[in-house]
This record gives structure tokens, C-alpha cells and sequence, in this order.
């Protein structure tokens, strides 16, 4: 989770369709390690929060709300990704080791 923040923080720009295809890739990651037992039930519903927020910033950026605030939120969400690693250990590498090359 705390990979696909700093990615996202680390553009210039951040368009809609790339918020939503980063929150789709974490909704099918989470639910097929909750699928195949590798994370928690618990670490599922906690780090759904950040899918939740990508969701909400790509509306967002569809309604024309400036850069700037969403990189600010992303900032917070960048917290939160790393309060889940460190609640979930691993939880970052399970979810990445499922991005594609």
C-alpha cells in the first residue's frame, strides 16, 4: 500500500483514471490474499480504507478540485499506509508482488 502512495505522490500530475486503476488493482490484490488466507480478515477491512480514499480522490480530481489538495490528501494517506505495514507486516510486499512488470 505504502508502494502505491509513494508512486502516486511521485508524479507531477495525477489524473483521475490513474487513481481509479491504482484503487482497482488494491481492491483485486486485497481480496484474492483474503481469498487465499495471506492477510487477515481484519488487515482486508483496515487497508480497504485506502482503496476507499484513491476512489474518493479520483472523484475528485473529476470535478476539477486542484492538484495541490490531492496530493495533500494523499500525504495522508501515505500515513495511514504506514501505520497498516506496521500493524500488518508484509501487507505492503503481499500487495505489490501481485503488480504486473
Amino acid at each position: 500500500m505504502r508502494t502505491c502512495v509513494d508512486q502516486l505522490m511521485a508524479l507531477s500530475h495525477i489524473d483521475g483514471p490513474r487513481l481509479k486503476a491504482e484503487a482497482l488493482f488494491i481492491a483485486k490484490r486485497l481480496e484474492s490474499l483474503r481469498y487465499t488466507g495471506k492477510i487477515s480478515n481484519d488487515a482486508y477491512l483496515d487497508a480497504g480504507s485506502i482503496y476507499g480514499a484513491f476512489e474518493m480522490f479520483a472523484n475528485l480530481i473529476d470535478m476539477g478540485v486542484p492538484q495541490k489538495e490531492i496530493f495533500f490528501h494523499l500525504k495522508q494517506q501515505l500515513e495511514r499506509a504506514r501505520k497498516l505495514e506496521i500493524k500488518y507486516p508484509g501487507l505492503n510486499q503481499a500487495i505489490e508482488s501481485g503488480r504486473a512488470s
